[in-house]
């Protein structure tokens, strides 16, 4: 890019497209043009592990789905990142009754995620399972020759920083966003949500004995049926929309044995949820 100096000589400037204009100008950044988002790690398959889903259930579940994740190791690249769960919610409730505010009640739920992502680490360690933090993504590709699978937390790094929701304090970003975030930053073409539900309901079949399975449907339209609940946290699917990568995402219940393998070999398992 070539270099300007301004007509008093004093200052120069390096002359770009995004010179002097606004950048929260609608139609400036609707008129720029922009070369096509690069996917870093399209072969990498990153997967959630539920924290309420599945880390709170400890020995019943866990195992399991290490020793499926671990045995893949060798036929695909995986990127493993973790929820909060149960002890999540313990604190929000406490924090939440103190007053703090969302940037605190983030930061709390962002430890509570690190420790699941901790404990996932050390159980697949036998397979070659490290932690790692979120500035260690870069290092990826050393991990995966190294036959390491990587595990971070799944909370993203906003805590002081989050967003106050319309209504109440809790933090509206938390690790689903976080793992949809990281699946668009990273370019996966594979994106697995490990949860202890077949997939994505009308409601929560937990509750609703009569909630319709969907086994699959596009983010516009499901963020269009503005249903009561939902599998995964709603800013995920602005995210699927908005991305310049991220073709779907996958929900699956990853209790039943076989479910991780036959979604990491690209079957249809559970919920897709595709950009429309």
């Amino acid at each position: 890019m070539p270099l300007v100096r301004e007509k008093d000589g004093k200052r120069l400037h390096v002359k770009s497209k995004l010179m002097g204009e606004s950048l929260v100008s609608k139609a400036f950044i609707e008129s720029l043009d922009i070369a096509p988002q690069h996917r870093l790690f399209p072969d990498v398959c990153i997967m959630k592990i539920g924290g309420q889903s599945i880390c709170d259930r400890g020995a019943k579940a866990l195992p399991g789905i290490i020793k499926e994740i671990g045995e893949n190791r060798k036929k695909h690249k995986m990127l493993i990142t973790t929820g909060g769960g149960t002890r999540s919610r313990h604190i929000y409730t406490i924090a939440l009754e103190l007053g703090m505010p969302t940037g605190i009640v983030a930061s709390f739920g962002s430890t509570i995620s690190k420790q699941n992502a901790l404990m996932v680490s050390f159980l697949l360690s036998p397979w070659g399972g490290i932690k790692i933090s979120h500035d260690d993504i870069c290092k990826l590709p050393t991990y995966f020759a190294e036959g390491i699978i990587p595990v971070t937390h799944g909370m993203p790094p906003y805590d002081y920083f989050a967003i106050r929701p319309a209504k109440g304090r809790i933090p509206i970003h938390r690790t689903d966003v976080g793992m949809t975030l990281l699946g668009d930053l990273i370019g996966s073409k594979n994106i697995i949500f490990i949860k202890d539900e077949k997939g994505l309901y009308t409601d929560d079949p937990k509750k609703n004995p009569d909630a319709k399975f969907i086994p699959e449907i596009g983010a516009k339209e499901l963020m269009d049926m503005k249903l009561d609940d939902l599998v995964i946290e709603r800013p995920c699917l602005e995210i699927i929309q908005n991305s310049e990568v991220i073709e779907k995402i996958q929900i699956l219940n990853g209790m039943e044995p076989g479910n991780i393998t036959r979604a990491l070999n690209g079957e249809h398992v559970g919920t897709i949820i595709y950009k429309q």
